[in-house]
Parts: structure tokens; sequence; C-alpha cells
């Protein structure tokens, strides 16, 4: 049996290929870097992989841009289920490099602003020189060539020992605390079922840039009680003003409270993208305000029913 194909945004090193080998099913399939989310999920798109995993989501530095522009757009895809990941660099040199001497330095955009304040702090001096992933900046800077781009690179310790590089700090952090999160990607498919603990992931733009469109897609969620655990704008690209909002909430679009969310979306926003309904990482179930529980939806749908079969005296409240 040929086993899935499950790339990964590489170099070999990064801290997406922890992700990798966390994911579920990751034990069995063959595990291929590649040089971009884009690349990652085209991948997928196009059939060459099964999986992809990127990372969407960061602790500290907030959505990962290119890959909600990447979800967001082209063929839609699926996420199946979500990994966290600690993040801890060190600062790799090439050999014989001393702190002192280390002008520029190179890493992943979401690394560099994570140590944004330790840089400034031992380094005042240095220029952030971002890069495609951490361990293609300990790459580049453990290759032949005499002119990299930068003195140092922020990457994993591995990375680094994979490039040769000598580690000259570690623990290079702003955040001791800081976690990434990525997701695990296939093509369009129907969601797991709802385990009690899940997340929801949608886009949804507004129908017009004015007073209150916000809060019309707002108010879908909050008068069923579902707590948002994640909410970004990004622009459509068409004009100044024009968003689409990348949306992670609590629930499983099969809980009735989250169906009937995602189907008040559909009516007031002229484009929704389901990005699925997969397990939380972490594994805590969300506590519904009163009034707000999946029972009470059903209970509230049992109530209407019985009245159009004239199974209820019109008026009589749901039971409870």
């Amino acid at each position: 049996m040929t086993p899935p194909r499950l790339v990964y945004l590489g170099p070999p090193g990064t801290f997406t290929e922890v992700a990798a080998g966390r994911a579920p099913g990751a034990a069995d399939a063959e595990r291929i870097p590649v040089a971009s989310v884009d690349a990652a999920l085209n991948a997928v798109r196009e059939g060459a992989a099964d999986l992809a995993v990127v990372p969407i989501e960061n602790s500290v530095e907030g959505g990962v841009t290119s890959t909600l522009d990447a979800l967001g757009a082209g063929r839609p895809l699926s996420i199946r289920a979500e990994v966290l990941v600690p993040v801890a660099f060190v600062l790799a040199a090439r050999p014989g490099t001393a702190l002192t001497g280390v002008r520029r330095v190179g890493s992943h955009p979401h690394a560099l602003a994570q140590c944004r304040g330790w840089l400034s702090q031992h380094l005042p001096l240095a220029v952030a020189v971002p890069a495609l992933s951490t361990a293609a900046a300990a790459q580049v800077l453990g290759g032949a060539a005499p002119d990299a781009p930068y003195d140092a690179a922020l990457c994993a310790e591995p990375a680094a020992a994979a490039a040769g590089l000598d580690v000259l700090a570690r623990d290079v952090a702003d955040n001791a605390g800081a976690v990434t999160r990525f997701v695990v990607v296939s093509r369009a498919t129907a969601p797991p079922p709802p385990t009690g603990s899940d997340k929801t992931t949608v886009a949804a733009s507004l129908a017009q840039d004015r007073s209150g469109a916000l809060l019309e897609l707002l108010e879908q969620f909050a008068t069923r009680g579902i707590n948002l655990t994640r909410i970004e704008s990004r622009p459509q690209g068409t004009e100044l003003g024009r968003y689409t909002f990348s949306i992670d909430c609590e629930g499983h679009v099969a809980d009735p409270r989250v169906s009937e969310a995602l189907m008040g979306l559909h009516r007031v926003c002229p484009q929704v993208r389901f990005l699925g309904s997969y397990p939380r990482a972490d594994g805590l179930a969300p506590v519904p305000p009163a009034g707000t529980a999946d029972s009470d939806f059903t209970a509230a749908r049992d109530w209407l029913a019985a009245l159009l079969s004239a199974g209820a005296a019109p008026g009589s409240a749901p039971e409870r």
C-alpha cells in the first residue's frame, strides 16, 4: 500500500517539520519538505500530495498571513486537524563568529518578530533580514558561498547543528511561552465527526463597507453563544476598505448552534468559505451561555416542528 504523501514548509529542521511529525497519520506518511506555504497547499490541490502541514497562527505575532491568504483563495481545501508546537530559538552563526560581530540576522519574519526585543537589547545595530523559513536561514548561512546575506540565523537548534553552525545564544525570544499553531490540510472533503472539543474555521466577506456590517457578521456567533478563538481581517485586494475575515470558532459544523451561525453568515455575507471542523489540539470543550447549548437549539427546533404539525398549542414555550 502506498503511504500518504505529506508536504510541509521546509527545509528539514523547521518547526513545521516538528508539527508534521506530530500530525495525525504522520507515522505512516512520506514527509516531503517544500519551499513555501503556497507550494505546500498547491501540492494538495493538484493531487501531488495528500496532506499539507502549514503554520497558521502564533501566540505572539498572530495569524500567518501567507497561510490565511492561500487558504482563502484558489480551490477550496479542508483543515483536518491542528498541532501546537512550543517555539524556542537559538542564534547561530558560522564557526569563529562572535556575538559582537553580528550585523545582520536572518530568519522567517515571524521568528524575527518574536525576537525583536531580544535583538534590540543584545544586537541593537543588527539588521533583520527575512528568509523563507528558520531552517532555510540556517542552510543559507551554512552553505559554501562566502557572501551570505546575514551573519547569524534565528532557528531551531537541530537546524543549526545540521547546517554546521555554532550556537551563539539559546532561548532567544521575547516570550518564553510562545507557541505556534499548525494545521493539517487536505483536499475539500466532509469534516470528521464531532468530538465535543472542536474548532470550525471559515472565511467570510462583508456585503458592504458600511457602519454595522462587521457587527452584523459577529452577531451570527454572539446571539448563539459561540466563542471566537481567532478573527483577523485580510484585504480582498480589489480596493481599500474591502476585507475578508478569517474566523476560528468553538464547536463543529454538525453542532446545531454552529450550523445555525454558519447559515446566518451565508444569509448576510456575499461569500462564505467553510474551511473545516476539526478536533482542538488542547482538548478543551466549550461552555456555552445559558440558553445557547446544542440541546437548547434542538429543543427549540422540536417545539417549532410540533407547532407546524399542530402538536402543541401556539405560543407555548419549549420544554427544557
